[in-house]
């Protein structure tokens, strides 16, 4: 095949979004989109593991994908072609033991193939049947569990106000999946000052929860360092060496805070502790996804996310803006595409269902995703006190739709968690939530109580 042929069929065949019209990469109608799936669907796996999309000596990502691949792993499937290889996937022979052992064999580029030639449906499908398990005080990841981030930020990081936000989704049976605070100001002094707000709630209410502070990782690093109750180590990542530049992170960055925080061994039921975010069109505003279209260049940065194991990995999905996602038919697109290419490659996918207030998207298109990702076995989700980040200034899910989800699905939150809940007289154990002073044995710790360990 002529050079680059793969990069361009890859993102001529991605279904239309405006990232990729303002990359100049997109087909250029629907008709052109559609007969380049069709040729995608008869290209063989085997022809896309066999072109770099990067030049491996300039792209140390493009290296590391070439290094995971296990060829051994890569044979049973090595014969099928993009479409033969969906066509399994939906198939009762894909088990979930058969596709996971499919992690290795995969590439980005493999799995990113497939997404562009399912349907919704299909994606929903086949992610279902790959569940990814990971543990730290909670096990993340399990089948019919769905985990929730709390996410407490503050625009002038008050103990009070965050301290607020966390019982109160506390109290609404999240925080299993993390405590995670977006810091105003990034330096190891608040960092640390945040931290010992989560360390010390978590112990006076003897709970199940891993804390962090999405602080840069240099910046972890330091307060591990300074013998900060570190859990969790945060990092921005995508699917370049130059769009990681331009997180001012490197690989080997990120190997020295893994080790760092694995020395602490603060986990009881696993040392999963990473926890990485990512986002479609990161790298293309970075102008550093070299010709490549945004949903590709996304299941890159999976590949290096399960370089190090973590506990979380969440798409930031419709974060960035229009100008990558414009309304919410492709936020949603891209919600179920970025969950199905993160578990295919075995790694533990979370969603931040969530939209800027200048995109053509509604809390409704939300309410649609979340739903969807549920079927579709989402690790966990966000809990953001009233849906509205006030730092951030974006719209996400409440605390209230992480209750809807759960209900409506059967949904459980994560087992060491669910065990708490139940103790605190927040949950019964049918999983209903109590009154918040009342049911169990009485031990739910008062809000104004709660929140003295905050002062």
């Amino acid at each position: 095949m002529p050079k680059q042929s793969i990069k361009s069929l890859l993102a001529h065949a991605s279904p239309a979004r405006s990232g990729d019209f303002l990359a100049g990469v997109a087909a250029e109608s629907q008709e052109a989109r559609v007969k380049a799936q069709r040729r995608l669907a008869d290209t063989g796996l085997a022809d896309i593991l066999a072109e770099s999309l990067i030049d491996p000596e300039a792209d140390e990502v493009q290296r590391l994908i070439l290094d995971q691949h296990d060829a051994e792993a890569f044979r049973p499937i090595a014969g099928f072609s993009v479409g033969a290889f969906r066509n399994w996937l939906l198939s009762d022979e894909a088990t979930s033991e058969a596709i996971a052992a499919l992690k290795w064999a995969l590439t980005p580029e493999m799995v990113a193939a497939v997404s562009k030639i399912c349907r919704n449906q299909d994606l929903i499908a086949i992610a279902k049947k790959r569940p990814v398990v990971a543990s730290f005080r909670t096990t993340v990841g399990l089948p019919g569990r769905l985990s929730v981030r709390i996410q407490p930020n503050h625009p002038t990081d008050d103990a009070k106000g965050v301290a607020a936000s966390i019982v109160d989704g506390l109290q609404f049976g999240c925080g299993d999946a993390v405590i995670g605070i977006n810091p105003a100001t990034d330096s190891p002094s608040a960092m640390r000052r945040l931290l010992e707000l989560i360390e010390e709630l978590r112990l006076r209410l003897d709970c199940p929860v891993q804390s962090c502070v999405l602080a840069h990782v240099t910046t972890a690093i330091d307060a591990i360092e300074r013998q900060a109750p570190v859990d969790l180590v945060f990092q921005s990542i995508a699917g370049s060496e130059k769009a990681n530049a331009s997180f001012g992170i490197s690989l080997a960055m990120l190997k020295e805070a893994h080790d760092a925080a694995q020395s602490l061994k603060r986990g009881t039921v696993g040392q999963n502790l990473m926890y990485f975010e990512t986002g479609q069109g990161a790298a293309l505003s970075a102008d550093a996804h070299h010709g490549i279209d945004q949903q590709t260049m996304e299941a890159r940065a999976y590949a290096v996310a399960r370089a190090f194991d973590p506990l979380l990995v969440n798409t930031v999905v419709g974060f960035i803006g229009p100008e990558y996602l414009y309304d919410g038919k492709e936020v949603i697109r891209a919600g179920l595409e970025d969950h199905f290419c993160g578990k295919l490659l075995g790694v533990p996918m979370g969603v931040d269902v969530c939209y800027t207030n200048h995109a053509e998207a509604d809390q409704d298109d939300m309410d649609n995703l979340l739903t969807l990702l549920g079927v579709a076995g989402v690790n966990f989700v966000m809990g953001v006190p009233g849906s509205d980040d006030i730092m951030l200034n974006y719209q996400s899910t409440s605390y209230h739709d992480a209750a809807y989800v759960r209900r409506v699905l059967g949904l459980r939150p994560a087992p060491e968690f669910e065990s708490w809940l139940q103790d605190a007289g927040v949950f019964d154990d049918e999983g209903f939530l109590l009154p918040e002073t009342g049911g169990g044995d009485g031990r739910l710790i008062e809000r104004s109580k709660l929140l003295e360990a905050a002062e």
